[in-house]
């Protein structure tokens, strides 16, 4: 069946009602209302699980609603009756499967079994476990170099599993670690850790009770982080002001109806959150910090020559920073005409911001990947912390930033040892508590891991969760790597692009959830998990396992290490994960900030990690926190068609998706329905360019390479978003970024800013894209799935 596609605006605010009627929709769909539901009401709680959508804190454990609508969606999609055992794969060859969406591939239900490929029938077959890890083993031990291998980390892994991976890895002799913050926050790892020595934000939950100014950059909490409303909603409560600065308008910006306030729903009212909304330009905001730093300044010298009350703080400035000159030098040098041509906002405007700023006394910058996923995003985070510096706003209450994470666990994975830069201290203290001689060279993040696949240096790729092949940029390039390998093995809860995207031989590892029962020898396990605001705090699944035949990530690992080492290493492997305690005070002998853990973290809420830059201590070279002067962009073209109008496109996700998880087809808050192949366009670009509302167009990225990347057949949307300026969903919109296409000094692709020409629609073309590809771009279609799915339902 297809759904005829239907964009139409939306009136109502983000959350509210249509909230809960999706969450009540997407558990009827899963066949689990009730089960659902029960599973629900344990989400965030002490005694439940984490959720595994967003890294957005838990507030204090004690509502009986600590979910929002996408958390229940992830939920769902886990929690589900449906099944991919055997009789799937006996009915469908990996042919057969690439042609469908990747919402039809991981709506099938949960993988059941391990399985590795068969070339000779080209399906997946059911593997003992041993046999699978025996095999595997075999692979990586064959090997002429360790760094042959590659081992990707998504993050949704737990701490435990994370801090066995990569001590199992480092054992067998790589740092090759590429993970998601590659892809997404990498960015703000390297600007915050140059700028204040830890790589993370600064506040808590506790801060934003307190803040009268919250900025939100890049970022598009309805969708991405719902919670996060609930924050902003009682910050403006109280008199605090939100400014956004954001290209698109997003409804949950503007207006948020609280599911959980009764009195507001009974009334179908709603909280107005913006208090104002910068509507800049793609990639214009370094330029737009820039013109509010210039007018901070301004009116700070200003003052001080009048002798009025200094607006900057400069006794912190003078204790505490580095480089206020150089800074101070840079901003006067900038012309106004040029930041608002780069920025897309007036003098005027910019200058409102600045003085809104400067009448704050407590202030939080959140951002999100709107920032992290462009060029110069580095150097965007770090204007953006120069202008928290000017006035102190880190390291006192109600003030600080917040680079706003997505998976729930990728900040502890980066804190467990998952980077492929490891600091020589953590080698060190892997070396002295496990008594080996970790590697010391760097290895590889996610498109040094692309190239080595690509050019035959990487053999073997695990997976340890994700969807690698669709995740990561230049989709083509991706799969063709892929396909180059020897080995590719995926460890996943269910069917994603990526199986079907494999090396000559290729494994699938069906784990357990987290919603799941994690049962070792000492009995029922909790993992842990880090949030955004590095909190710790357990996890433990209250439904059975989707099979008896599944492994928690943390056996899986073990499994896999033992067989590869043997007698290599000393490490009891298969003994730390009959209890999880045991991999904890493991844990605590390499990372002094976890002493105690296994005691702290059974705390309701579990705690926080230490945050030197939150206490003004500053990890620097310089040993203060440090001003970092940027320069305005550069113009920098790129060979394009005489007279063509050349676009910025900017990647979004529907509402209906988290990361490369689609969990339908319809984005509400945008008013689109039925259909992920769409384009937001200004109706005025539209009407010039000779096209209309409706029609369908295909979208040419533009790189030096000569690489021709285009996707074929979006529908034409006209949308609230400045002039020059495109939006779209990805993954459907990955192959158009370049793989040498990527943020400077942190190699996150530039997904937020993709310069591109727009076509008539060649419906010809499209009909003769690799399989593979055109299956992502499949939006309208509403395939049944099939038999021996529907039979394996059951009713909870």
């Amino acid at each position: 069946m297809s759904e005829t596609p239907k964009i139409a605006p939306y009136g109502g605010p983000a959350g509210g009602w249509p909230a809960l009627k999706s969450v009540t929709a997407h558990l009827l769909q899963q066949d689990i209302p009730v089960l659902g539901a029960k599973t629900l009401l344990s989400a965030n709680q002490p005694d439940g699980f984490d959720c595994p959508g967003c890294a957005w804190p838990d507030r204090e454990h004690t509502s009986t609603f600590e979910f929002c609508e996408n958390g229940a969606k992830a939920v769902a999609f886990e929690a589900t009756t449906r099944r991919v055992g055997p009789d799937f794969f006996a009915q469908y060859s990996v042919t057969d499967l690439a042609r469908y969406s990747d919402h039809w591939l991981e709506d099938q239900g949960r993988l059941t079994h391990p399985l590795r490929y068969n070339a000779k029938t080209d399906r997946y077959d059911t593997i003992a476990w041993d046999t699978a890890f025996k095999f595997i083993a075999s692979k990586l031990n064959g090997l002429a170099s360790p760094n042959e291998a590659i081992f990707y980390t998504s993050g949704r892994t737990s701490n435990e599993a994370a801090f066995l991976y990569q001590l199992f890895v480092r054992q067998f002799g790589t740092n090759n670690f590429p993970d998601c913050s590659n892809m997404c926050h990498e960015p703000s790892g390297v600007a915050l850790g140059q700028q204040i020595g830890v790589g993370k934000g600064t506040v808590s939950l506790q801060d934003f009770e307190e803040a009268d100014l919250i900025l939100v950059f890049g970022q598009n909490p309805g969708t991405n982080h719902p919670r996060m409303l609930g924050e902003l909603r009682r910050a403006v409560k109280r008199g605090a002001s939100v400014l956004a600065f954001n290209p698109l308008r997003e409804r949950g910006l503007e207006r948020f109806a609280d599911p959980q306030d009764a009195l507001e729903m009974l009334h179908g009212g709603s909280t107005r959150i913006a208090s104002d909304y910068y509507q800049l330009r793609i990639g214009g905001d370094l330029a737009a910090v820039t013109g509010i730093i210039k007018h901070v300044l301004e009116r700070g010298a200003r003052a001080h020559a009048e002798g009025k009350p200094a607006l900057l703080d400069e006794a912190f400035i003078e204790t505490h920073t580095e480089g206020f000159d150089a800074l101070l030098a840079s901003v006067q040098a900038a012309d106004w005409r040029e930041i608002e041509h780069e920025s897309g906002l007036t003098e005027a405007r910019l200058r409102d911001a600045g003085e809104r700023f400067l009448r704050a006394e407590r202030a939080i910058a959140c951002w999100g990947m709107g920032i992290t996923q462009h060029k110069r995003s580095v150097a965007t985070i770090q204007m953006l912390v120069n202008l928290m510096l000017l006035r102190g706003h880190i390291g006192r209450p109600g003030a600080g930033i917040c680079p706003v994470r997505g998976h729930s666990n990728v900040q502890g994975d980066r804190t467990m040892g998952i980077h492929e830069k490891p600091s020589p201290a953590l080698l060190d203290r892997l070396g002295q508590v496990f008594g080996f001689e970790p590697p010391r060279e760097h290895g590889v993040d996610v498109v040094g891991a692309i190239e080595a696949m690509r050019d035959g240096r990487g053999k073997v790729f695990f997976a340890m969760g994700g969807n690698f092949a669709t995740a990561t940029p230049d989709t083509d390039a991706t799969h063709a790597a892929l396909h180059n390998c020897e080995l590719t093995v995926h460890v996943a809860t269910k069917l994603n692009r990526s199986h079907l995207v494999h090396g000559k031989h290729a494994l699938i590892l069906p784990c357990l959830g987290r919603t799941e029962i994690d049962v070792q020898a000492a009995g029922p396990q909790a993992v842990t998990v880090e949030d955004s605001m590095s909190m710790v705090h357990l996890s433990a699944g209250i439904n059975d396992p989707a099979s008896p035949d599944l492994l928690s990530e943390p056996a899986i690992v073990a499994r896999l290490a033992q067989a590869t080492l043997g007698k290599r290493s000393d490490t009891p492997w298969r003994w730390l994960v009959e209890d999880y305690d045991r991999i904890r005070d493991q844990i605590a002998r390499v990372f002094e900030d976890f002493r105690d853990f296994n005691q702290r973290v059974r705390v309701p809420g579990g705690f926080r990690l230490t945050n030197t830059a939150a206490q003004r201590q500053w990890k620097t070279a310089t040993g203060k926190a440090n001003f970092f002067a940027h320069r305005l962009a550069e113009d920098d073209p790129l060979p394009a068609p005489p007279d063509a109008r050349v676009f910025t496109l900017t990647t979004v996700r529907s509402h209906d998706q988290y990361n490369t998880t689609i969990y339908g087809l319809q984005d509400r808050y945008r008013g689109v329905h039925g259909e992920r192949r769409v384009l937001f366009a200004n109706a005025e670009d539209i009407a010039v360019l000779g096209f209309e509302v409706g029609e369908r167009v295909d979208i040419e990225s533009l790189h030096r390479d000569g690489v021709r990347r285009i996707v074929r057949g979006f529908l034409l949307a006209a949308y609230d978003i400045p002039r020059g300026c495109l939006a779209a969903y990805y993954p459907e919109t990955n192959p158009l970024v370049p793989l040498d296409s990527f943020a400077i000094d942190a190699r996150t692709p530039t997904s937020k800013a993709i310069p591109v020409l727009l076509h008539a629609h060649d419906a010809a073309a499209a009909n003769v894209q690799p399989r593979d590809i055109a299956a992502t771009l499949v939006g309208s279609k509403r395939e049944k799935p099939p038999l021996s799915a529907r039979k394996s339902r059951k009713k909870p």
